[in-house]
């Protein structure tokens, strides 16, 4: 599958004679050294056990060295054959230029992995530095994520595989899914009022009430999280179209993925009814699995070819998201890059979920873009908003066009409209527009 490339494992090298377990005291490595060095010297002791084995047990025991080899076995035996689950720690060393990882985002660190590598980031500094995201290790005490986790299990059961249109063919998503807001009266807005794939929802849920309870804390800490990228932005602004308002989620998708073969390919997230620039928080439960971005390069109609600087930004970064983890995708994600959940050959099953893995995207619905406000195609229904990608002319460019078409057993119509907004996210209407949505102070966010 193009989607998903494959690459060679690092040989394994002897284990060293001395090597053991009551060498650690001399092997121990400082709380400020990175991941990758702490990675390597528990490596060097255990030195025929999976890269992600060793990670899962670093983080298990907060970056310590001497905790995480204590709680493994000294193997002796031979390694078996690799099963690809996902990989190995990559040291950024190989895939970046000495020079550009202080650079931050003012001038955008060159990655070096090109088309078929994959770039494995596991420490949240490299994640930051690297990907449009954020991630937040041990994000709710372990009693809140179980509990949340075994609530949602049991909802699970009754999840769907959504339908729609593909070009000319009918398919269903590859996972299951629903839909939750936090009150009934919104439930039936979402019902009636609001159109995805170009029809109505029908399985549409109130929070559940762990869901509710961690929803403070997501608010909390993506908007913590928003304030430390914004400084990492040029001028330490915040990007043009993004909201200064204060992130506020009100709506969640819950998708549950069953086994290693459930997975999601590229893409970005609809912006119909979040804007431009949005923000997702997204909480994963159970089993750990590996969440994978790239870059959208833009292409001139007469470019033959890419260049060489194109393809050494097409590589894909995978990042490992454990068990109770919360990943932030910041403003840049949606216009300029793709993401998707890779499949797994095998996964190590969790305690309580199985071979189950549980994600939370929780979302901020704009008043301003109910579908009342936005524009109607000739079929009669509520346009969906996208961005130009692909190509350079035009590129990040917002439009209104039909979606009726993502409907099985129905055609859709050629309605395309520029969409406008201010410079804050605000959706600007012109004079048709405006006759139906009313006047503009009607439909700003609030404050």
């Amino acid at each position: 599958m193009d989607s998903f490339v494959s690459r060679k494992k690092r040989k394994l090298s002897p284990p060293p004679p001395t090597s053991t377990i009551e060498d650690i005291s001399a092997l121990s490595a400082p709380d400020d050294e990175s991941t990758d060095f702490k990675l390597a010297l528990l490596s060097s002791l255990h030195p025929y056990l999976d890269q992600n084995v060793l990670m899962d047990m670093l983080l298990a025991h907060d970056g310590s060295v001497e905790k995480a080899s204590a709680s493994l076995n000294p193997s002796d035996s031979p390694p078996r054959k690799s099963s690809g689950v996902i990989g190995y720690q990559s040291s950024l060393s190989g895939f970046v230029s000495q020079n550009s990882t202080d650079e931050g985002l003012n001038k955008k660190a060159k990655l070096l992995s090109k088309k078929g590598k994959t770039l494995h980031l596991y420490d949240p500094a490299d994640v930051a530095e690297h990907t449009p995201c954020s991630i937040i290790h041990n994000f709710l005490p372990a009693e809140d994520a179980n509990a949340l986790l075994e609530e949602l299990l049991k909802e699970v059961p009754t999840y769907e595989r959504m339908t729609f249109k593909l070009f000319d063919n009918v398919v269903q998503s590859p996972h299951t899914a629903s839909f939750y807001v936090d009150s009934y009266e919104e439930l039936q807005r979402q019902k009636t009022e609001y159109i995805y794939n170009g029809g109505l929802l029908t399985d549409v849920r109130q929070l559940t009430p762990q869901m509710r309870k961690v929803s403070p804390q997501v608010e909390q800490a993506v908007n913590s999280e928003i304030t430390k990228r914004i400084t990492r932005y040029p001028d330490g602004k915040k990007l043009k179209y993004q909201s200064p308002a204060v992130w506020k989620p009100n709506a969640a998708f819950v998708n549950c993925y069953d086994g290693g073969g459930e997975s999601v390919g590229y893409h970005s997230d609809q912006l119909t009814y979040l804007g431009p620039r949005a923000i997702i928080g997204s909480i994963s439960l159970g089993v750990a699995r590996e969440f994978r971005v790239r870059r959208i390069i833009p292409q001139d109609e007469e470019k033959k070819e890419k260049s060489k600087e194109d393809g050494d930004m097409e590589g894909q970064i995978a990042i490992h998201l454990p068990h109770n983890s919360l990943l932030v995708m910041h403003a840049e994600m949606q216009e300029e890059w793709k993401h998707s959940i890779a499949p797994a050959q095998a996964i190590d099953p969790h305690p309580i979920s199985g071979k189950k893995r549980i994600n939370i995207t929780y979302r901020d619905y704009k008043a301003s873009l109910h579908p009342k406000y936005t524009p109607r195609c000739k079929c009669d229904v509520p346009g969906v908003l996208r961005v130009v990608q692909r190509k350079k002319e035009n590129w990040g460019k917002y439009f209104w066009m039909c979606h009726a078409g993502n409907v099985p057993d129905k055609d859709g119509c050629t309605f395309f409209k520029w969409a406008k907004f201010s410079d804050d996210g605000l959706p600007i209407w012109d004079d048709s527009d405006q006759a139906k949505a009313g006047p503009h102070a009607d439909i700003s966010e609030p404050s």
